[in-house]
């Protein structure tokens, strides 16, 4: 399919339509953000691994009977979705304590939580994406009491999916951000599932695969990636 005039464009994608109204062209980019935008820079081939690794994910997911925006990869660097109103709610699953959690905690990095944490964030690049609860949620008119509900518990299927199967390939998933969208009336999962949006750690030896390799300065940010695209989606 054919893209026509850019629609939007973000930190990670930029968002094109088509001669059908009901359905965008993501293009992935290699540039990489960190800090909400304080830091940036590049990460070679990013936008071909994120675009294959989310669309192999999302293919899984749908095998679990979770709906997503996700139709089909165009190219290395270009994914056909679903045209989504993006429900301006960012869900955070956490798994293990890493991150901001260690800091707002004075807890360990590393350490397996009894149950999986949702947190929501209020998608706004202005304000940093501030912590909001269920009820900012209502108050704000951000998303209807039945569209939150739905989404923390398409999060929670989600989480148990996708654990499940980057175990099997060796990957603990620490965490993770997603975001939803409405499309026809049905909640349907958007955005992206990838190292960007992941943070993914070796099981055996707890080594970092995901972006925190370029937050932190840790190096070997392209390996990494490349590391995560053999196991999710086999041999490059």
């Amino acid at each position: 399919m054919e893209r026509r005039e850019k629609l939007y464009e973000g930190k990670a994608k930029i968002i094109y339509a088509t001669a059908d109204p009901d359905k965008n062209i993501l293009y992935f980019k290699d540039d990489a953000t960190a800090f909400n935008g304080a830091k940036k820079g590049t990460i070679l081939d990013k936008g071909i691994i994120n675009n294959r690794v989310s669309a192999r994910l999302f293919q899984m997911l749908a095998e679990h009977g979770i709906e997503s925006h996700f139709i089909e990869q165009l190219s290395d660097r270009e994914m056909l979705a679903r045209k989504v109103a993006i429900i301006p709610v960012e869900v955070v699953i956490r798994n293990y304590v890493a991150g901001s959690l260690a800091k707002r905690m004075g807890r360990k990095e590393g350490e397996k939580l009894p149950q999986a944490i949702v947190e929501y964030y209020y998608k706004d690049d202005a304000l940093n994406d501030p912590m909001i609860n269920r009820d900012h949620v209502l108050v704000f008119n951000l998303a209807t009491a039945a569209q939150i509900d739905t989404v923390r518990e398409v999060a929670l299927k989600v989480n148990q999916a996708l654990s499940e199967y980057l175990l099997a390939r060796d990957i603990l998933l620490v965490d993770f951000k997603l975001e939803f969208g409405t499309y026809h009336g049905r909640i349907l999962l958007a955005d992206e599932i990838c190292p960007d949006t992941c943070r993914l750690w070796d099981c055996h030896t707890l080594e970092k695969l995901d972006k925190d390799r370029f937050r932190q300065e840790l190096g070997k940010v392209e390996e990494a990636y490349l590391e995560i695209c053999r196991r999710v989606c086999g041999e490059i």
